[in-house]
Protein backbone atom coordinates (compact mmCIF):
# COMPACT_ATOMS: atom_id res chain seq x y z
CA UNK A 1 0.00 0.00 0.00
CA UNK A 2 1.19 3.52 -0.79
CA UNK A 3 2.79 5.10 2.29
CA UNK A 4 0.77 8.33 2.03
CA UNK A 5 -2.53 6.45 1.62
CA UNK A 6 -1.64 4.20 4.56
CA UNK A 7 -0.94 7.22 6.76
CA UNK A 8 -4.22 8.90 5.80
CA UNK A 9 -6.15 5.70 6.56
CA UNK A 10 -4.31 5.33 9.85
CA UNK A 11 -5.10 8.92 10.84
CA UNK A 12 -8.78 8.93 9.86
CA UNK A 13 -9.64 5.49 11.26
CA UNK A 14 -7.69 6.17 14.49
CA UNK A 15 -9.43 9.52 14.92
CA UNK A 16 -12.84 7.91 14.40
CA UNK A 17 -11.93 5.05 16.77
CA UNK A 18 -10.89 7.38 19.58
CA UNK A 19 -14.02 9.54 19.30
CA UNK A 20 -16.30 6.48 19.18
CA UNK A 21 -14.49 4.97 22.16
CA UNK A 22 -14.82 8.16 24.21
CA UNK A 23 -18.55 8.20 23.52
CA UNK A 24 -19.00 4.52 24.43
CA UNK A 25 -16.91 4.57 27.61
CA UNK A 26 -18.40 7.87 28.73
CA UNK A 27 -21.90 6.42 28.53
CA UNK A 28 -20.80 3.24 30.29
CA UNK A 29 -19.39 5.10 33.26
CA UNK A 30 -22.31 7.54 33.37
CA UNK A 31 -24.87 4.75 33.67
CA UNK A 32 -22.78 2.84 36.20
CA UNK A 33 -22.55 5.97 38.30
CA UNK A 34 -26.29 6.55 37.96
CA UNK A 35 -26.95 2.97 39.13
CA UNK A 36 -24.89 3.56 42.25
CA UNK A 37 -26.49 6.92 43.05
CA UNK A 38 -30.01 5.61 42.44
CA UNK A 39 -29.40 2.57 44.64
CA UNK A 40 -28.08 4.81 47.44
CA UNK A 41 -31.08 7.15 47.08
CA UNK A 42 -33.47 4.18 47.22
CA UNK A 43 -31.82 2.88 50.41
CA UNK A 44 -32.05 6.28 52.07
CA UNK A 45 -35.71 6.76 51.09
CA UNK A 46 -36.75 3.17 51.74
CA UNK A 47 -38.05 2.77 48.20
CA UNK A 48 -37.67 4.00 44.60
CA UNK A 49 -36.10 7.41 44.39
CA UNK A 50 -34.93 9.90 41.80
CA UNK A 51 -31.73 11.91 41.71
CA UNK A 52 -31.16 15.44 40.50
CA UNK A 53 -28.29 16.35 38.19
CA UNK A 54 -27.02 19.73 37.12
CA UNK A 55 -25.08 20.10 33.90
CA UNK A 56 -24.42 22.99 31.56
CA UNK A 57 -27.44 25.30 31.75
CA UNK A 58 -30.07 22.99 33.14
CA UNK A 59 -31.26 20.55 35.79
CA UNK A 60 -32.11 16.92 35.07
CA UNK A 61 -34.21 14.51 37.13
CA UNK A 62 -33.35 10.83 36.65
CA UNK A 63 -35.45 7.95 37.98
CA UNK A 64 -35.18 4.22 37.34
CA UNK A 65 -38.24 2.21 36.36
CA UNK A 66 -37.69 -1.46 37.16
CA UNK A 67 -41.09 -2.63 35.88
CA UNK A 68 -42.99 0.21 34.20
CA UNK A 69 -46.73 -0.15 33.69
CA UNK A 70 -46.35 0.99 30.09
CA UNK A 71 -43.55 1.81 27.71
CA UNK A 72 -43.09 5.23 26.10
CA UNK A 73 -43.45 5.63 22.38
CA UNK A 74 -39.72 6.26 21.98
CA UNK A 75 -36.92 4.40 23.75
CA UNK A 76 -33.37 5.68 23.42
CA UNK A 77 -30.90 2.85 22.86
CA UNK A 78 -27.15 2.88 23.42
CA UNK A 79 -25.61 0.36 21.07
CA UNK A 80 -23.97 1.80 17.97
CA UNK A 81 -21.18 3.40 19.98
CA UNK A 82 -19.82 -0.03 20.93
CA UNK A 83 -20.20 -1.45 17.41
CA UNK A 84 -18.48 1.51 15.75
CA UNK A 85 -15.66 1.45 18.30
CA UNK A 86 -15.00 -2.25 17.68
CA UNK A 87 -15.28 -2.03 13.87
CA UNK A 88 -12.92 0.95 13.65
CA UNK A 89 -10.53 -0.74 16.09
CA UNK A 90 -10.43 -3.89 13.98
CA UNK A 91 -9.82 -1.82 10.84
CA UNK A 92 -6.98 -0.08 12.64
CA UNK A 93 -5.54 -3.46 13.61
CA UNK A 94 -5.58 -4.49 9.94
CA UNK A 95 -4.02 -1.24 8.74
CA UNK A 96 -1.29 -0.82 11.36
CA UNK A 97 -0.40 -4.41 12.26
CA UNK A 98 -1.59 -6.90 9.65
CA UNK A 99 -0.82 -4.54 6.79
CA UNK A 100 1.96 -2.57 8.45
CA UNK A 101 4.48 -5.33 9.06
CA UNK A 102 4.35 -5.17 12.87
CA UNK A 103 3.19 -8.77 13.39
CA UNK A 104 6.50 -10.41 12.46
CA UNK A 105 7.80 -12.79 15.11
CA UNK A 106 10.15 -15.76 15.26
CA UNK A 107 7.20 -18.05 14.59
CA UNK A 108 6.59 -16.40 11.23
CA UNK A 109 3.89 -14.10 9.91
CA UNK A 110 1.34 -16.84 9.19
CA UNK A 111 1.41 -18.27 12.70
CA UNK A 112 1.43 -14.77 14.20
CA UNK A 113 -1.71 -13.80 12.27
CA UNK A 114 -3.39 -17.09 13.19
CA UNK A 115 -2.62 -16.50 16.87
CA UNK A 116 -3.96 -12.93 16.74
CA UNK A 117 -7.19 -13.75 14.91
CA UNK A 118 -7.72 -16.93 16.91
CA UNK A 119 -7.57 -14.92 20.12
CA UNK A 120 -10.31 -12.57 18.91
CA UNK A 121 -12.53 -15.45 17.82
CA UNK A 122 -12.25 -17.60 20.95
CA UNK A 123 -11.86 -14.99 23.71
CA UNK A 124 -15.58 -14.17 23.98
CA UNK A 125 -16.87 -17.81 24.20
CA UNK A 126 -14.28 -18.60 26.90
CA UNK A 127 -15.12 -15.46 28.89
CA UNK A 128 -18.87 -16.02 28.48
CA UNK A 129 -18.52 -19.63 29.61
CA UNK A 130 -16.62 -18.50 32.70
CA UNK A 131 -19.35 -15.98 33.57
CA UNK A 132 -22.10 -18.61 33.17
CA UNK A 133 -20.24 -21.27 35.15
CA UNK A 134 -20.74 -21.77 38.92
CA UNK A 135 -17.52 -19.79 39.43
CA UNK A 136 -19.13 -16.86 37.63
CA UNK A 137 -21.47 -16.35 40.60
CA UNK A 138 -18.50 -14.98 42.53
CA UNK A 139 -17.09 -11.72 41.19
CA UNK A 140 -13.88 -12.26 43.15
CA UNK A 141 -13.49 -15.78 41.75
CA UNK A 142 -14.18 -14.55 38.22
CA UNK A 143 -11.59 -11.80 38.65
CA UNK A 144 -8.89 -14.19 39.92
CA UNK A 145 -9.43 -16.77 37.16
CA UNK A 146 -9.84 -14.03 34.55
CA UNK A 147 -6.57 -12.40 35.59
CA UNK A 148 -4.73 -15.72 35.43
CA UNK A 149 -6.09 -16.27 31.90
CA UNK A 150 -5.06 -12.76 30.83
CA UNK A 151 -1.47 -13.30 32.02
CA UNK A 152 -1.39 -16.72 30.33
CA UNK A 153 -2.64 -15.18 27.08
CA UNK A 154 -0.02 -12.42 27.30
CA UNK A 155 2.74 -14.98 27.83
CA UNK A 156 1.48 -17.12 24.95
CA UNK A 157 1.16 -14.22 22.53
CA UNK A 158 4.75 -13.12 23.14
CA UNK A 159 5.81 -16.53 21.83
CA UNK A 160 4.16 -15.83 18.46
CA UNK A 161 3.94 -12.03 18.07
CA UNK A 162 6.22 -9.09 18.61
CA UNK A 163 5.83 -7.52 22.04
CA UNK A 164 4.01 -4.50 20.63
CA UNK A 165 1.61 -6.68 18.64
CA UNK A 166 1.00 -8.90 21.68
CA UNK A 167 -0.02 -5.89 23.77
CA UNK A 168 -2.39 -4.49 21.17
CA UNK A 169 -3.99 -7.91 20.68
CA UNK A 170 -4.72 -8.21 24.39
CA UNK A 171 -6.34 -4.78 24.07
CA UNK A 172 -8.29 -6.01 21.04
CA UNK A 173 -9.37 -9.05 23.06
CA UNK A 174 -10.72 -6.78 25.81
CA UNK A 175 -12.51 -4.63 23.25
CA UNK A 176 -14.02 -7.72 21.59
CA UNK A 177 -15.32 -9.00 24.93
CA UNK A 178 -16.78 -5.59 25.77
CA UNK A 179 -18.55 -5.23 22.42
CA UNK A 180 -19.80 -8.84 22.58
CA UNK A 181 -21.17 -8.16 26.07
CA UNK A 182 -23.27 -5.37 24.57
CA UNK A 183 -24.47 -7.16 21.43
CA UNK A 184 -24.66 -10.77 22.62
CA UNK A 185 -26.12 -10.29 26.09
CA UNK A 186 -27.04 -6.75 27.14
CA UNK A 187 -29.08 -5.78 24.08
CA UNK A 188 -30.87 -9.16 23.76
CA UNK A 189 -31.76 -8.92 27.46
CA UNK A 190 -33.19 -5.46 26.92
CA UNK A 191 -35.25 -6.72 23.96
CA UNK A 192 -36.63 -9.59 26.07
CA UNK A 193 -37.52 -7.14 28.83
CA UNK A 194 -39.43 -4.96 26.37
CA UNK A 195 -41.25 -8.00 24.94
CA UNK A 196 -42.34 -9.12 28.42
CA UNK A 197 -43.62 -5.66 29.30
CA UNK A 198 -45.51 -5.47 25.99
CA UNK A 199 -47.24 -8.74 26.97
CA UNK A 200 -48.13 -7.34 30.39
CA UNK A 201 -45.78 -9.71 32.23
CA UNK A 202 -43.45 -8.95 35.12
CA UNK A 203 -39.72 -8.80 34.60
CA UNK A 204 -37.36 -11.41 35.96
CA UNK A 205 -34.80 -9.65 38.24
CA UNK A 206 -32.17 -12.20 37.17
CA UNK A 207 -32.29 -10.80 33.63
CA UNK A 208 -31.36 -7.33 34.80
CA UNK A 209 -28.67 -8.57 37.19
CA UNK A 210 -26.82 -10.48 34.44
CA UNK A 211 -26.89 -7.47 32.11
CA UNK A 212 -25.66 -5.21 34.91
CA UNK A 213 -22.87 -7.67 35.73
CA UNK A 214 -21.57 -7.54 32.16
CA UNK A 215 -21.78 -3.74 32.21
CA UNK A 216 -19.66 -3.69 35.38
CA UNK A 217 -17.16 -5.99 33.69
CA UNK A 218 -16.97 -3.52 30.80
CA UNK A 219 -16.09 -0.68 33.16
CA UNK A 220 -13.23 -2.72 34.61
CA UNK A 221 -11.92 -3.70 31.18
CA UNK A 222 -12.11 -0.17 29.81
CA UNK A 223 -9.18 1.39 31.71
CA UNK A 224 -6.69 -1.37 30.82
CA UNK A 225 -7.82 -1.31 27.19
CA UNK A 226 -7.14 2.43 26.97
CA UNK A 227 -3.61 1.92 28.27
CA UNK A 228 -3.00 -0.95 25.85
CA UNK A 229 -4.08 1.36 23.03
CA UNK A 230 -1.35 3.78 24.16
CA UNK A 231 1.30 1.21 25.10
CA UNK A 232 3.31 1.72 21.91
CA UNK A 233 4.31 5.14 23.30
CA UNK A 234 5.81 3.60 26.46
CA UNK A 235 7.92 0.63 25.34
CA UNK A 236 10.32 0.65 28.30
CA UNK A 237 7.64 -0.21 30.86
CA UNK A 238 5.40 -2.23 28.59
CA UNK A 239 6.02 -4.36 25.51
CA UNK A 240 9.77 -3.65 25.37
CA UNK A 241 10.39 -4.90 28.90
CA UNK A 242 12.28 -8.19 29.31
CA UNK A 243 9.26 -9.56 31.17
CA UNK A 244 6.64 -7.77 29.11
CA UNK A 245 3.92 -10.35 29.86
CA UNK A 246 4.38 -9.79 33.62
CA UNK A 247 4.31 -6.02 33.13
CA UNK A 248 1.05 -6.37 31.21
CA UNK A 249 -0.45 -8.19 34.20
CA UNK A 250 0.72 -5.42 36.54
CA UNK A 251 -0.75 -2.74 34.30
CA UNK A 252 -4.06 -4.59 34.08
CA UNK A 253 -4.25 -4.70 37.89
CA UNK A 254 -3.50 -0.96 38.05
CA UNK A 255 -6.25 -0.37 35.48
CA UNK A 256 -8.73 -2.42 37.47
CA UNK A 257 -7.88 -0.48 40.63
CA UNK A 258 -8.38 2.82 38.77
CA UNK A 259 -11.71 1.62 37.35
CA UNK A 260 -12.82 0.53 40.85
CA UNK A 261 -12.05 3.99 42.19
CA UNK A 262 -13.76 5.73 39.24
CA UNK A 263 -16.95 3.75 39.76
CA UNK A 264 -17.19 5.14 43.29
CA UNK A 265 -16.61 8.81 42.53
Amino acid sequence: MDATLSEWLNLLVRWFHVVAGITWLGQTYLFNRLEGRLAAAAREAGGPEAIWLVHSGGFYVVAKETSPARLPRTLHWFKWESALTWISGFLLLLIVYYGGGLMVAEAGVGRAVAAGLGLLVFSWPIYDGLCRSPLGRSEAGTAVVGFALIVAVAWGLTRFLTGRAAYIHVGAMFGTIMAANVWSLILPTQRRMIALLAEGKRLDPAMESQAMLRTRHNTYLSVPVVFLMLSNHFPTVSYGHAYNWIMLGVLVLLGWAAAHAMRRL
